[in-house]
């Protein structure tokens, strides 16, 4: 298996090499040079697979031999065995409606599910092939913490995470914050979480930066982000179908940056049945508008319930852009430059129907949000996390599907105790943790000031 760039300016690479490059050199974002297709017998084989045994199966065909099997399953046993339930992500029946529960991992998010993959194959091939790596990301609340743990105390291995100051919940703060390890260094933004975005593209896009501190990706932008996620679609529907290929699975997706969506996109360009993809987004509506329109167009970020996904410019868009424009670069680079010079872009009518044909798509509101956790507790006793109720809400014409639960509510508390008038119960991970010594960097949101914060950091 080979990658290339969505701009079209890096010749084709390994799977190693586009794990570790992260964001393409040119810009663009790596994707396969060709994707997988899945047959039936191939997906009734996969469906009662452990969650272990079915990452396996879905990895390998884009993993080819740069990672011997039995190396690589024994990378997938250690970055599951820490999970609080031995499904990883089960299915919960709640209020008529269907979850597929995304929390179980040591930092109660669905961003675990990748990120303690990826940061135990960024250790697996630095330990083999030497070198070191230094990671930066930006985060909208979950990624931070998420791809701190997944390589804490890793040796060859420094992580630089960006959130916006005043911008994620303080527990999702306190998660990252509190992670002392002398590898992990936390900085907050004055600004949003496009800015923080803005600041980590930039410097990945200044290659003599990038080459001598050695920069890495955590977030979407890396492939293995994406690849990892499209297991639990697959670990959903095996669970719902029994395995009959004629049985069709609906998600709805809380999405900000586009990367679970386009996860699921992707399991359904493979082969997986997936009828409905519903994105669901808050009042950060930019997605929800160019399914409407066919105008992708940024705005004003405003600060919500959900502050995962107040993002105005989703980073792995660009991924699905590829592939609506028929996987033509200079496609994407001719969209792309009408978005960095007019702040919008726009399809043609029949790329417009290909849109509406691949997704469903609803805006929720605060007010709408904390109704339906006000809604689903009393009808059942379970308590959603506010990013998790945009997902219910946007798809409740649709009760048959199936609700990406992507953390634990007790990570929001304000938002929780405001729907509900009591907090969640907090999983183990989260317990004692606003009582913990904290360590953060502040920033302003300016380039110049990140890079001498980086050099001074690594010395140089």
């Amino acid at each position: 298996m080979h990658y290339i760039s969505t701009r079209g300016g890096v010749a084709p690479v390994g799977f190693a090499d586009a794990v570790m490059m992260g964001l393409g050199t040119d810009g663009g974002l790596l994707v396969p040079a060709a994707l997988p297709e899945l047959d039936a017998a191939t997906l009734r084989d996969w469906a009662a697979l452990p969650f272990q045994a079915l990452a396996l199966a879905v990895l390998t065909p884009f993993v080819g031999d740069e990672i011997p099997r039995d190396d690589l399953a024994g990378l997938i046993e250690r970055s599951y065995a820490g999970f609080a339930h031995p499904e990883v992500t089960p299915l919960k029946e709640a209020a008529g409606r269907t979850y597929l529960e995304l929390f179980h991992g040591p930092t109660a998010a669905f961003k675990d599910v990748a990120l303690q993959l990826l940061g135990n194959v960024f250790e697996y091939l630095l330990a083999r092939d030497g070198g070191t790596l230094n990671i930066l990301g930006a985060t909208s609340g979950d990624t931070g913490s998420a791809a701190i743990y997944g390589v804490r105390g890793k040796p060859r291995i420094n992580i630089f995470i960006l959130h916006p100051q005043g911008r994620v919940s303080p527990v999702q703060e306190r998660q990252m914050t509190t992670v002392l390890d002398a590898n992990v260094h936390n900085i907050a933004v004055r600004g949003t979480f496009d800015d923080c975005q803005h600041l980590v593209k930039a410097l990945f896009r200044d290659l003599p930066f990038k080459d001598r501190h050695h920069l890495g990706a955590v977030n979407s932008i890396n492939w293995l982000r994406i690849l990892a996620q499209t297991v639990y679609y697959f670990h959903a529907w095996g669970r719902i179908s029994g395995g009959d290929p004629a049985r069709k699975v609906s998600f709805a997706v809380p999405t900000g940056n586009f990367g679970d969506v386009f996860a699921g996109w992707l399991a359904r360009r493979m082969g997986l049945p997936i009828d409905r993809l519903v994105i669901a987004t808050n009042r950060n509506d930019i997605l929800t508008r160019f399914v409407a329109t066919g105008e992708y167009a940024k705005g004003e970020v405003f600060q919500t319930l959900s502050p995962a996904m107040d993002i105005q410019v989703a980073s792995n868009f660009e991924r699905y852009l590829y592939f609506l424009l028929g996987e033509d670069p200079a496609a994407v680079r001719e969209k792309l430059g009408d978005l960095d010079r007019t702040g919008s872009l726009r399809v043609d009518a029949a790329q417009l129907r290909q849109v509406q044909a691949d997704f469903g798509a609803a805006a929720v509101s605060d007010a709408e949000t904390l109704a339906q956790i006000r809604s689903t507790y009393a009808a059942s006793g379970y308590i959603l996390c506010p990013h998790t109720a945009v997902g219910a809400a946007a798809s409740a014409d649709a009760p048959d599907t199936v609700v990406l639960a992507t953390a634990h509510p007790a990570k929001f508390v304000d938002a929780v105790r405001e729907a509900i008038g009591r907090e969640a119960p907090p999983p183990p991970s989260l317990q004692g943790l606003m009582d913990k010594p904290v360590r953060c960097a502040e920033l302003d949101a300016s380039e110049a000031a990140l890079r001498a914060h980086i050099d001074a950091t690594l010395g140089g």
